[in-house]
């Protein structure tokens, strides 16, 4: 048997509101803009896919599963998420090499240093 990884679904009270949040962080097109599913992609035809879907109720605790991304020049990249409108997070994490940002509806994210500890070029 073969799975093929198709999208995330994340929950949000204005799915496409945080959709084009994170189409803008990510430089990744939409391919559904429907209220109930708002979808996207790195490219039309390109998987995996992020999946906006609307829920009544609001954020709580740490989210139980997060991204990771890992940047060029991470400083550079945390300043234009901050710019987009995330913001720090402390899920406990204390001082470590990478960044909690949240969304703008509070789900936490990291931006990681360059592999192996080296520096950005």
């Amino acid at each position: 048997m073969t799975l093929e990884w198709e999208q995330v679904n994340v929950d949000a009270a204005d799915p496409a509101a945080l959709g084009r949040w994170w189409a803008e962080a990510l430089g990744w097109v939409v391919v559904n803009d429907a209220p109930d599913e708002y979808e996207i992609r790195p490219e039309p035809d390109r998987l995996p896919g992020l999946l906006f879907v609307p829920v009544p109720e609001g954020k709580t605790v740490k989210n139980r599963l997060h991204l990771d991304f890992r940047p060029e020049d991470q400083e550079a990249e945390v300043a234009r998420l901050l710019e987009l409108g995330a913001v720090h997070a402390d899920v406990g994490q204390g001082e470590q090499p990478w960044v909690v940002l949240a969304d703008p509806e509070g789900n936490e994210f990291c931006v990681l240093g360059p592999r192996g500890g080296r520096p950005a070029a």
